[in-house]
């Protein structure tokens, strides 16, 4: 017995060291996982949750504070649905679109290697972070772009021309001027600067609402009725939550927890102040009286403008650089808007597009090589050259969409249902 248990024992140690040589050349073989940065994926995830509070409640209460209390309910549906739709959207084709190797059109556009999100898995890295939070803080700028241009048009554009006419902007503009800036496009390899979207986000969205509100037109009753905000209260609200929630879409554009991060969330606070207080003085000067209204706006232009060059620019550029816009932004959204004539409701284009005009431009003048070495080369014709070129495929693909949909749904409700609001009409519901 006792020589049987010795041969026993001699045999499950034999076993026991096998199974260990074995353990070891299948790890030995097997592809080691990525080491992602603890730091970096925390700061991502949570820049990732930031930059979507930006558009619900963010946007969704800075708009629906803004329109008049027949229209609030639509109004914030509008953000709301959007987040939903182009949440989908960006996981089944948008981010390959803009994200992925396009082949011989890679210069102008991205695969479709990625669509469904094909091939990434719990190891697909992008950079220090998983590519599965890359993917999720990406979307959640794909969110907020054509959320943006709904100010433009608000009050007057029927729900199922909204969702079509966004569906189709997202695959045919946004996706692929993200890959022009982002994902390995013309314009980064032609020196464009933009950090956390000065062309991709604002004047890609802001240009495209300026060509929607001319395209479906003026508000029934325009320059005629009252169209007051009906409650400044939550847009206040809402503008202090797009200020937070832009500490991540700008910190978070370094795509780590890192000194690069930190400028860029000192840039963003200095240019909007700076910018809300130039559009308080402005106004009080011309106007004679500062008001909430004026001062939130002008928040949100120097958050705007300081967006393409928060990761180029030294503190002192991001305050000129929100001084100015604060300023530019003011004459655009409220002079030279009533001087044209044209109904941008929640000026979209005043602010969003003319604010990032001024950053992007801006960024050319102020980028820093000690801030970040890529700023080197900056030049303000490059950056023209980038905005231009935006502009132009923004508004000319804008107005194509516009045209489809229009064609196969139309655009406005009837006057009837305008007058009435669209809350009841639209959605079948009231503010009380």
């Amino acid at each position: 017995m006792f020589t049987l248990n010795r041969h026993m024992r001699a045999a499950f140690g034999s076993l026991s060291l096998l199974g260990a040589f074995a353990g070891s050349a299948i790890a030995q073989d097997a592809p080691a996982a990525p080491a992602f940065d603890t730091g970096d994926t925390a700061w991502m995830l949570t820049s990732s949750a930031l930059v979507l509070m930006m558009t619900i409640p963010g946007l969704a209460l800075f708009y629906g504070g803004m329109v008049r209390k027949k229209n609030v309910l639509s109004t914030v549906m509008q953000s709301f649905a959007i987040c939903c739709l182009m949440s989908v959207l960006w996981m089944v084709a948008g981010y390959s679109i803009a994200f992925t190797d396009g082949g011989s059109l890679n210069a102008y556009l991205g695969g479709l290697s990625k669509a469904f999100l094909s091939g990434v898995d719990m190891n697909s890295a992008s950079g220090t972070i998983p590519e599965y939070l890359f993917i999720m803080f990406q979307m959640t700028f794909a969110i907020i772009t054509p959320a943006l241009i709904a100010g433009a048009f608000a009050e007057r554009m029927k729900f199922s021309a909204m969702l079509l006419f966004m569906a189709i902007w997202l695959i045919v503009v946004y996706a692929p001027v993200a890959h022009w800036v982002w994902g390995g496009g013309f314009l980064a390899s032609d020196g464009v600067l933009d950090f956390a979207g000065g062309t991709v986000v604002h004047i890609n969205a802001g240009v495209a609402g300026l060509v929607a509100a001319l395209i479906i037109g003026k508000r029934e009753g325009y320059g005629q009725v009252n169209m007051a905000p009906h409650n400044l209260v939550l847009s206040v609200i809402g503008a202090s939550l797009l200020w937070v929630g832009w500490f991540g879409f700008n910190a978070g554009s370094a795509v780590g927890s890192n000194a690069l991060a930190a400028v860029a969330m000192l840039n963003t606070q200095v240019a909007a102040a700076g910018a809300a207080l130039t559009w308080m003085f402005a106004e009080w000067i011309v106007a004679k009286k500062p008001s909430i209204l004026g001062i939130i706006s002008g928040a949100v232009a120097g958050l705007v403008a300081v967006t393409p060059a928060a990761g180029f620019v030294n503190p002192t550029g991001a305050l000129i650089i929100g001084l100015i816009a604060g300023v530019v932004c003011y004459i655009a959204a409220v002079k030279v808007k009533h001087a044209l004539g044209y109904d941008d409701s929640l000026d979209a284009f005043g602010v969003h597009a003319v604010g990032g005009i001024v950053g992007a431009i801006l960024t050319g003048v102020f980028a820093d090589a000690a801030i970040n070495e890529a700023g080197a080369g900056a030049s303000v014709g490059t950056q023209i050259y980038g905005v231009v070129f935006t502009i132009i495929y923004s508004a000319v693909a804008t107005a194509i969409i516009l045209y489809i949909v229009k064609a196969l749904v139309g655009l406005r409700p009837t006057k009837q249902e305008e007058i009435e609001g669209l809350d009841i009409n639209l959605h079948g519901e009231t503010v009380q």
